[in-house]
């Protein structure tokens, strides 16, 4: 997707992230890369790092992807990677697979990759195996061969949790730098854990859609709830020792309700009546 943000937008996160980068160690492991550095928390690390991950064309995506299988969506991962010369090739994977639930129709999460440095085929830029998702993320083998896709600063790629994919190995002199953001199924387990990342004293200074897309929001019926109430109950100045639990039904179970209640005081009527 060409052109979704401001070049000087990009560049004042990138610089906002710079130290972290050099901070960082390398990762361990053969999946991450003993080439490749990641952090996370970068809501905490950036005031510019919102401006990406509520993109209102990116949310308007995210929604229509998997608002059928869930009640809200919520961030699942917010990283800046680094990817340095020398680098291989990134095993072929699918995001999907962090979980283990049922593949080929229900998508799980849409990822979001944002350039803060040219990506180019030398350099590593993401693989995406077209054809890939879906239903045809059954078959073992996929139908096509991968694609680099190159792209610049203030563009993004954007695939599907069940698109095989992977980065590409550092063959150039050049670090690759960029940030992955993903946005989940409201009803799983994020791969970042937000409430740890950004517990209530941090989330409270965000904007409350921000604060409900990394977590302070119930999903319907009565998920991740505190004590019985919607977790953004914590952002507010009272505090309270003792809460109520209060009803977060989906309509559908809210009107099947009414009308067992409804039922439930008929009976007692007339049982009363007789």
């Amino acid at each position: 997707m060409p052109n979704l943000m401001p070049v000087g937008d990009v560049a004042l996160l990138a610089t906002d992230l710079a130290p972290h980068f050099d901070a960082t160690p390398f990762c361990e492991g053969g999946f991450y890369g003993a080439r490749t550095k990641r952090f996370g928390s970068l809501l905490k690390r950036s005031r510019h790092a919102p401006a990406f991950i509520q993109h209102p064309q990116i949310l308007e995506m995210a929604q229509a992807v998997l608002g059928p299988w869930c009640d809200t969506i919520q961030l699942n991962l917010a990283q800046a990677l680094e990817l340095h010369p020398g680098a291989l090739p990134q095993f072929p994977h699918r995001d999907q697979d962090m979980w283990g639930g049922q593949t080929g129709e229900i998508e799980y999460l849409i990822n979001v990759m944002w350039p803060f440095t040219d990506y180019r085929a030398d350099n590593g830029t993401t693989l995406i195996w077209p054809n890939s998702h879906a239903a045809n993320a059954l078959t073992p083998e996929p139908p096509e061969k991968p694609v680099a896709v190159e792209c610049s600063p203030g563009s993004a790629i954007v695939f599907l949790g069940s698109t095989l994919h992977g980065a590409g190995g550092n063959q150039s002199s050049d670090v690759r730098r960029g940030m992955i953001v993903s946005y989940c199924l409201g009803w799983l387990k994020p791969y970042e854990n937000q409430w740890l990342v950004y517990p209530p004293e941090v989330a409270r200074t965000f904007a409350p859609s921000l604060a409900a897309l990394v977590g302070y929001q119930q999903h319907r019926p009565n998920l991740g709830n505190y004590e019985g109430q919607c977790p953004s109950i914590l952002l507010g100045e009272q505090r309270l020792d003792h809460l109520g639990a209060i009803d977060a039904l989906r309509p559908d179970q809210a009107a099947a309700l009414e009308e067992f209640l409804e039922d439930q005081r008929r009976l007692r009527v007339a049982s009363s009546d007789g």
